[in-house]
């Protein structure tokens, strides 16, 4: 079983930053996403790091925005983003798994983190 903590969500301006934390309790070699999912709305894919950090995957809608980083020193992934939009109002969750922009590629979900961007 590997638990996903996340943190750093919080209330923010348009065009303004946060940084987002998942801490994962497991030493297994797991690539890791992040996922958002705002209200009325399905989940969807933000980012993806692979287990050496060689590689990142991001959704269109982030690109150029937010940055996707792990420490495996410190379990932990990250999560930059600026240049935030209202849009980007969700609750975010990070995930462990394979690889992708599915959810069915990954295994593990935390319990996800407030992200509000006022305009």
């Amino acid at each position: 079983q590997v638990q996903l903590v996340e943190s750093g969500g919080g209330l923010v301006q348009a065009g303004g930053s946060l940084r987002l934390s998942c801490v994962a309790r497991t030493t297994s070699p797991y690539n890791m996403g992040w996922f958002r999912q705002a209200p009325g709305k399905e989940r969807e894919f933000v980012a993806a790091v692979t287990w050496t950090g060689d590689a990142t995957l991001y959704a269109d809608s982030v690109k150029g925005r937010f940055t996707i980083s792990r420490d495996n020193a410190k379990n932990t992934v990250y999560l930059q983003m600026n240049s935030l939009k209202p849009e980007d109002t969700a609750v975010y969750t990070c995930a462990a798994g394979t690889w992708g922009l599915s959810r069915v590629n990954y295994d593990y979900w935390g319990q996800g983190t407030q992200v509000t961007v006022s305009s």
